[in-house]
């Protein structure tokens, strides 16, 4: 078996309270230096999903952190969202995002319908990194 600490980085992209419709966003994850990236929504708690769509995160793509848009579906993994709906457990993983393009910069846009009222993380994940070994925990880039 093979150590995997120093091969893989995580990055807390930060958390989220969603109200409504108003769109969350979150820190962007720098894939500079590596060859993989994903992204994981975890469930905090969930007052209110919203209506039965719930809410739907968004993988988004920048070359710079000037500004950024929703990942092309052939540059993703899963289809580039991830929704969840009223009935989805509090603190799970939610779902996961897999980006196969070549931006350096990604994030999530989270949003929710009408009655939404909870609490999500975002966590990047960068693998296959050109020069081991990584530091086990990385630095998220501010995101406005």
């Amino acid at each position: 078996m093979r150590d995997n600490v120093n091969n893989v980085q995580y990055v807390n992209l930060g958390s989220l309270t969603l109200s409504g419709t108003t769109p969350g966003l979150t820190g962007y994850l720098d894939t500079r230096g590596f060859d993989a990236a994903s992204i994981m929504l975890v469930n905090g708690t969930i007052t209110d999903a919203g209506t039965a769509a719930g809410f739907t995160a968004t993988l988004q793509e920048s070359a710079d952190t000037t500004g950024a848009a929703a990942a092309t579906a052939t540059e993703t993994v899963e289809g580039g969202t991830i929704t969840v709906t009223s009935d989805t457990a509090d603190d799970v993983v939610a779902g996961a995002v897999g980006y196969t393009g070549s931006a350096r910069y990604l994030g999530l846009t989270i949003t929710g319908t009408t009655g939404t009222s909870a609490v999500v993380t975002a966590i990047g994940v960068l693998s296959k990194p050109s020069a081991a070994a990584t530091t086990l925990a990385g630095a998220v880039v501010a995101r406005t």
